[in-house]
């Protein structure tokens, strides 16, 4: 994992580099044009044009390479794609150098861009390369100074943006190159302390989200294991309880024993949904198929339609006769709907009404699960989807509940890649969508053919030892 995350990086920043170089031949383009015929500069024209089409050239070229490189997962490909970092900023110090040599030389205020330069080498590479990318631009900036004031190189003076030239000044140009040397190694060591301190900084917290991320799967784990052996001690209680509940009891002992019955057949539900929702969270990637979701949303609906009568609630369906074709878990996704429906249920009063809607459009197919009942606290809707989260007006509503179901209904919608969001206004009902990718369109051979592959799976998941 690290070592997938450190070539990414390195692709990231090359293809930064090259993304810079895009915007930079396209100014000396456009600076160019305005140099020379709004601010009627001295530059040379032509030549400052051919080398940004140079500039263009060269990116062109390496954007290929880099392509080529970042392909590789080999060690040799991230020796490539880091040697092609420190070439490209070697070279975008000469091509600044002959850049400036164009337009004016050291009187150009574009000297400052050798800052820029050290600058981004500081950032990407390490310390000692800093230091050598700072000697290559101190040295390029020597050479420039010593050419043209030793009038080997001709001198482009920026006629109009100057008075005088000073190119021939060589106290002044002594003094100016000292000063660019010292600034440009005080900017590397600053720079580079800097990166190097946010870098050890990422890699702490990298490190630190690996120990969460490993903590939370052995807690998980352990969670898993627990609530698989209290189901098992609860299954043999609750058994013992149904057993002990016969008619010769007294009618006080009747009446505890079937407390005791009830009270435990709550726990032992709770003890499943948390058993479910933990082994979703460990094996998050379980085996898919594609199966039609109008299917399972019905097979949903007739499921809370008893509960949905006894209360004196109007289940109102639309659209679930439109056939849509997803892929994932048959048997987690129609848990994901049911329990959103009995919760639908279970908070709406008497004579209410529940809405179950489902369209397919743009290649998705969405589900509309609404109600008339209590609705959730504004100042809590943000924490919905937390585990054992119970809004307030919920408890007093109905005390006994876990607080587990939207948090799996939540991992089940993400499982299939789709999005789920709720809009709720408290005291006028609660309207829950949820947006699933459809699968792509399947041959007739593969749809006469039953899969099948999934089923223990997802009964691991959801029923095992149920």
């Amino acid at each position: 994992m690290q070592q997938l995350e450190e070539e990414n990086g390195l692709g990231q920043r090359a293809y930064w580099l090259v993304r810079l170089r895009w915007l930079a031949a396209t100014a000396v383009v456009l600076g160019t044009f305005v140099c020379a015929h709004i601010l009627r500069l001295g530059v040379r024209e032509g030549a400052l044009y051919v080398i940004a089409g140079l500039l263009f050239l060269y990116n062109a070229v390496v954007y290929r390479l880099l392509n080529r490189f970042t392909q590789m997962t080999s060690a040799r490909g991230r020796r490539s794609t880091k040697s092609m970092i420190d070439a490209q900023i070697a070279i975008d110090l000469v091509i600044l150098t002959v850049l400036l040599h164009f337009s004016g030389g050291p009187e150009n205020p574009l000297v400052l861009f050798f800052l820029f330069h050290v600058i981004i080498a500081s950032i990407l590479l390490s310390v000692w390369e800093s230091f050598l990318q700072a000697t290559w631009a101190i040295s390029l900036f020597g050479v420039l100074l010593l050419l043209e004031g030793t009038g080997l190189a001709p001198h482009a003076c920026l006629a109009g943006l100057v008075r005088h030239c000073r190119y021939e000044e060589k106290g002044y140009l002594a003094a100016m190159f000292a000063c660019f040397a010292v600034a440009v190694y005080l900017i590397v060591y600053l720079a580079g302390y800097i990166a190097v301190r946010l870098k050890r900084a990422e890699e702490a917290q990298r490190e630190a989200n690996r120990l969460l991320r490993e903590k939370d799967r052995i807690k998980d784990e352990y969670v898993a294991h627990l609530t698989h052996d209290i189901k098992g001690h609860l299954a043999a209680i609750q058994s013992c309880l149904g057993v002990a509940a016969t008619d010769s009891l007294p009618r006080q002992a009747a009446e505890f024993v079937d407390r005791a019955y009830r009270r435990t057949k709550k726990l032992t539900a709770f003890v499943r949904t948390l058993l479910r929702l933990t082994r979703l969270k460990l094996d998050g990637n379980v085996e898919r198929e594609v199966f039609c979701a109008s299917d399972a949303v019905r097979e949903a609906a007739e499921a809370v339609e008893p509960g949905a009568q006894e209360k004196s609630l109007h289940l109102e369906c639309s659209g679930i006769t439109a056939a849509g074709m997803i892929c994932g878990n048959a048997l987690a996704f129609k848990e994901a709907i049911t329990n959103l429906l009995l919760n639908a249920i279970k908070y709406t009063p008497p004579h209410g009404t529940v809405w179950l809607r489902t369209e397919i459009l743009d290649n998705t197919m969405r589900i509309e699960i609404a109600d008339t009942g209590i609705g959730v606290p504004l100042e809590e809707q943000g924490r919905i989807f937390e585990e054992f989260f119970r809004a307030s007006n919920a408890k007093q509503t109905e005390p006994d509940g876990d607080g587990l179901g939207l948090s799996l209904v939540k991992r089940v919608v993400e499982m299939h890649a789709g999005t789920i969001d709720f809009q709720s206004q408290p005291g006028c009902g609660t309207t829950f969508r949820i947006v699933l990718p459809l699968a792509p369109a399947r041959s007739a051979a593969d749809r006469e053919t039953p899969i099948h592959e999934t089923a223990s799976k997802a009964e691991a998941i959801f029923v095992k030892n149920s």
